[in-house]
Parts: structure tokens; C-alpha cells; sequence
């Protein structure tokens, strides 16, 4: 796990778009990684909402937003176009990325324990350096705070 202001380790995995993600490759760009559980399940859904709303402010802020899940890239393309997202979401069902931010934990799902991830949100900045972490995320005024965030780098 890259420790705040550390440089973040490069990776390199699928995404929406026939796209490939990989860290390096985006210097000079302020990114957001925000971690979720499930696709097109209830609080994922609104907190792409979230971020939806808020992403031209980012993208003015010379920043940007990725999801990432352990979900499929044919998965994440019927969620991104049901729920129109303009950003990409990225797929890690090896958890690569899931292993080097430490997000998958043990959850209690209706009485039994299951291992996922955690929602937690990443800004990385323009140098590649870890900024902020956010873990244990609650959807409500999340992507704002993360925007304000933004706003001060």
C-alpha cells in the first residue's frame, strides 16, 4: 500500500471503451480511483451518480475519474451505458490494484462473512504521488468532498 505522498506503483489493467489503464501513462493528470463493491447495485450506482454530476467541475480541475471493481469489462460496459457514466470503469477480477491499495476486506453480507472490497476513493496527483486516501467511503457528499479535495492540489 503506497503510503501519502509516496509515489504510487505503476499497473496496468482493462477498462470500458476498449481502453487499457495504466498509471504511468497518465502523468500530468490528476486521478481519481474510486473503488466499489458491485456493479449496478444501489450505492455503487449513486455514487457514480455522484461523480457523474460533478464531472465537469474534475475535468476542469485537470483531473481524472476512474471506477474500479472486480467485475467484468463487459459488466462495467452495461453499467457505464446504462447509467450513461462519461468516465471509464476499470476491471480487476484479479485484484491486482484491489491488492495494492489493501481495499478487500471481510464483510458481513446478510449474516455471512464475504470478501470484498471496501469502498474507498484514491487521488493520485499529477506526479503519480498518492494525495489522499478516503476508506470505509459513505455515498452521500462523497464525490463532493472529493472534488474539494481536488481543488486544493
Amino acid at each position: 500500500m503506497p503510503a501519502i505522498n509516496q509515489i504510487v506503483e505503476d499497473f496496468e489493467l482493462a477498462t470500458t471503451s476498449e481502453q487499457t489503464f495504466k498509471l504511468s501513462l497518465l502523468r500530468g493528470k490528476h486521478i481519481v480511483l474510486y473503488f466499489y463493491p458491485k456493479d449496478d447495485t444501489p450505492g455503487c450506482t449513486d455514487e457514480g451518480l455522484q461523480f457523474t454530476e460533478l464531472f465537469p467541475a474534475f475535468t476542469e480541475a485537470n483531473c481524472l475519474i476512474f471506477g474500479l471493481s472486480r467485475d467484468t469489462v463487459k459488466s462495467h460496459e452495461r453499467f457505464k451505458a446504462k447509467m450513461n457514466f462519461p468516465f471509464e470503469l476499470i476491471s480487476d477480477p484479479e485484484e491486482l490494484a484491489c491488492g495494492i491499495f489493501e481495499v478487500m476486506k471481510q464483510k458481513n453480507m446478510y449474516g455471512k462473512q464475504v470478501r470484498g472490497i471496501e469502498r474507498s476513493t484514491f487521488v493520485i496527483d499529477a506526479e503519480g504521488t498518492l494525495r489522499h486516501e478516503w476508506r470505509g467511503v459513505k455515498v452521500p457528499g462523497h464525490a463532493q468532498a472529493v472534488l474539494d479535495f481536488i481543488k486544493t492540489l
